[in-house]
């Protein structure tokens, strides 16, 4: 993914809360494109009446919105990288918005998802979609006798869209319906960061990668501009590869959506204003997509209201000598059906993660736990107002025998909980009877066998575990994973309103 829909996501989900709708031109000098069929524009529910789903979409273009080129700072910057080509759509993110628009839940597709892109092309990765569709259209028109270059180009770019909207609707089945469609290029970052005066990530480790152009330290830091576009472009000598790269798009996007909706931004009508510009840059948005309106119906929505997530695959593959990852339509339609309210038809058992499909789940009575004394990796996540919680719980569970996993933030929430890998229930109950207060209980597809994620919220009762309830691991030399496990594992659900570290 060569970009990911920062400036639409900023006007869409984060900087409603200040009031575009007083800006009367925002609408007017908004680049459109005639992709959503009139009669699923027109029925499309508002966020208070009821949920939208929108396709925010990454292209790589050397062009802004109006055709215009970009910085020579970003083209630079691009020059200096891999080019995989103008008409890959780098970056799919479906954004679901429920009845009282005052949330949003972000699903991300990786772009080398083995899908059926429809139209007679068969199976290719997903971020061809559009291209097939862009030099069929193109090639067709071209021999009904169009013969203008930029009538070409715009007619066919219409087509490839349709066909890219068409293909993520098949690929999640009747979960949802596309009502709205927006889409940015490379200079979403640079424009918008700049804009806001640049966002804060943070990184495990320290990064040198000069085909991204991404040099940064490891820790907290505020990116903008360039610096923006080569944390969210860099692929290569990344743990997951293009999956840590969307790990890396959507704390941008969480960090970027909790600047935004600052008291800093919400009260400064300049900053605002550049931001829209900026947006205005780089987005184009379906025809009749009302942004005041929206917007007006969206001030509620908070930063923390937000999280992103990405559809479960089963791992990486090679197909007809192409590096792609293999989805299960079914298992991404059942992902997306619990994640958008629908009702999921089968089972889920990849590796996305999902909220707790069942009711919350008390801690289990001391001693009950039935995990055998296997090593059992726990991570730990503040999300309590204590600085430093997370490594003296996690201090105090390895004392206990457990083996330390990653720590970090998380953002701040009331309840605690406990995530688990699929089928491993007992292990959660097991760290659970050693920690005070209670938990609530969530599997997550993501975690590898053995792992366990803890989240402190502010209801932990801070101090040293109940280690007299907890019987005492005793790891042995069979203890050892068969598989290499990741040091700093990536989380599975990514929320606005912290700081995540990330690879």
């Amino acid at each position: 993914m060569r970009t990911v829909a920062v400036a639409t996501s900023a006007a869409v989900l984060a900087a409603m809360g200040y009031g575009w709708w007083t800006f009367g031109d925002i609408d007017d000098n908004t680049v459109t494109t005639d992709v959503i069929s009139a009669e699923v524009a027109d029925r499309g529910p508002v966020p208070l009446d009821g949920a939208i789903d929108l396709l925010l979409v990454g292209m790589d273009s050397r062009t802004d919105a109006y055709g215009n080129p970009l910085p020579q700072e970003v083209l630079d910057l691009l020059n200096g990288g891999k080019v995989d080509g103008e008409r890959n759509t780098d970056t799919m993110i479906l954004v679901h918005i429920p009845i009282d628009g005052r949330r949003a839940t972000a699903i991300s597709f990786p772009r080398d998802s083995w899908v059926d892109i429809g139209e007679g092309f068969g199976k290719h990765k997903l971020n061809s979609a559009f291209v097939y569709a862009y030099n069929d259209a193109r090639k067709t028109l071209a021999a009904e006798g169009v013969t203008d270059l930029k009538e070409l180009d715009a007619k066919a770019t219409v087509v490839g869209r349709k066909n890219l909207i068409a293909t993520i609707e098949r690929l999640v089945g009747n979960a949802v319906t596309i009502e709205r469609y927006a889409e940015v290029n490379l200079a979403s970052f640079y424009e918008v960061t700049k804009a806001i005066g640049g966002v804060e990530v943070c990184l495990n480790n320290a990064v040198d990668e000069p085909r991204s152009g991404a040099r940064f330290a490891a820790g907290r830091q505020t990116i903008e501009g360039r610096d923006a576009l080569a944390f969210v472009r860099q692929r290569y000598d990344l743990p997951g590869g293009d999956l840590d790269r969307i790990v890396r798009q959507q704390v941008f996007l969480a960090a970027l959506a909790d600047k935004v909706l600052s008291a800093d931004m919400l009260t400064n009508p300049a900053k605002a204003r550049d931001l829209i510009t900026a947006v205005q840059k780089s987005v184009v948005l379906s025809k009749g997509w009302n942004l005041s309106r929206f917007a007006a119906q969206m001030q509620g929505l908070t930063s923390g209201n937000i999280e992103f997530y990405t559809i479960p695959n089963q791992g990486d593959a090679k197909i007809g000598g192409a590096d792609v990852i293999k989805v299960d339509p079914p298992e991404v339609r059942d992902f997306v059906a619990r994640l958008t309210g629908g009702t999921p038809s089968t089972p889920s058992t990849g590796r996305g993660s999902a909220p707790a499909t069942t009711a919350p789940v008390p801690v289990p009575v001391p001693g009950t736990s039935s995990a055998s004394a296997e090593a059992i990796t726990v991570e730990v996540r503040n999300g309590s107002n204590t600085r430093g919680l997370a490594s003296t719980v996690l201090s105090s569970l390895t004392g206990l025998g457990f083996r330390a996993g990653a720590v970090g933030d998380a953002q701040v929430q009331s309840r605690s909980v406990i995530r688990y890998a699929v089928g491993e229930l007992a292990k959660a109950n097991r760290v659970a009877n050693s920690l005070s207060g209670g938990f609530v209980f969530e599997e997550d597809r993501t975690l590898p066998p053995g792992r366990v994620r803890v989240v402190l919220g502010t209801n932990y009762q801070s101090g040293s575990p109940a280690g007299e309830r907890a019987m005492r691991l005793q790891p042995t030399a069979s203890d050892a994973p068969s598989t290499p496990q990741p040091s700093t594992p990536q989380p599975s659900r990514i929320e606005g309103g912290g700081v995540t570290c990330v690879n």
